[in-house]
């Protein structure tokens, strides 16, 4: 199966290699986690390998999540002149949202509307960008925003169900960020995480009075992969996983 870089340091070797190329990759983690940050290292790797990438954001507007990740010394909006960088404001209970690229000199701006924001047209739109503009990895942060719309389960798994499809359909790799419902090890699982084709959780442990970070592969269809809790960091240059150390 071919492999596609996932950006964080440490993390291709418990993934033998790295992700599979064209699934969807569910990363659970709470607040604090580094969810965000791990999305946008992914993409940025793509951009590094010649992989425009696309970030969707259904919590904090694009410009917010530029500002943050400027902490780390990423100029995202570089990657966004050059067309290697593509966002999608998708944050919840606005009738229009906008994504407007300012192309290199000589180049005419994209402009993409949403009329509402629903699972079905955040892929519609996605895959005129696949189409257009060659985006082969995706981030859809978070994925808890749409699917708390979804009152009745059955009907929550189907919609997620099929987002999951579509976005395997457009041909990305995608990495769906999802809120984490507990501080510890001991937490009920969320539907999404049995429909994904691969789950990563970001757990925080606190051990004899210590906070630990600690990074699981839970699940990854068609290779093998580590299953240790494995510990990790959020550094300068964004988070980084230890393959050989062990939490406990």
């Amino acid at each position: 199966m071919e492999r596609v870089k996932s950006g964080i340091k440490g993390l291709d070797e418990l993934l033998n290699g790295g992700f599979p190329r064209g699934k969807c990759i569910l990363l659970v983690g709470g607040p604090g986690s580094g969810k965000t940050i791990f999305a946008i290292q992914f993409l940025m790797a793509g951009a590094e390998e010649g992989e425009p990438g696309l970030y969707i954001s259904l919590d904090e507007k694009p410009e917010e999540v530029k500002e943050e990740m400027s902490s780390l010394g990423w100029n995202l909006e570089d990657l966004e002149r050059e067309g290697k960088l593509f966002f999608i404001d998708a944050t919840p209970l606005k009738k229009v949202e906008q994504l407007e690229r300012n192309a290199p000199s000589g180049l005419k701006g994209l402009e993409f509307r949403i009329p509402m924001v629903t699972l079905e047209n955040i892929v519609e739109t996605a895959a005129e960008l696949v189409s257009e503009e060659g985006v082969r990895r995706m981030a859809v942060d978070p994925i808890t925003a749409l699917t708390l719309r979804y009152g009745d389960p059955a009907e929550r798994r189907r919609a997620v169900l099929n987002f999951f499809d579509s976005l395997s359909e457009v041909g990305c790799t995608s990495i769906i960020t999802s809120e984490l419902r507990a501080t510890q090890l001991h937490r009920g699982f969320q539907p999404e995480e049995f429909l994904a084709q691969g789950v990563i959780v970001l757990h925080t442990i606190i051990h004899e009075g210590v906070l630990i970070k600690a990074i699981q592969i839970e699940k990854m269809r068609g290779i093998k992969h580590d299953l240790q809790l494995r510990p990790y960091k959020i550094t300068e240059k964004g988070i980084e996983v230890y393959p050989k150390d062990r939490i406990f």
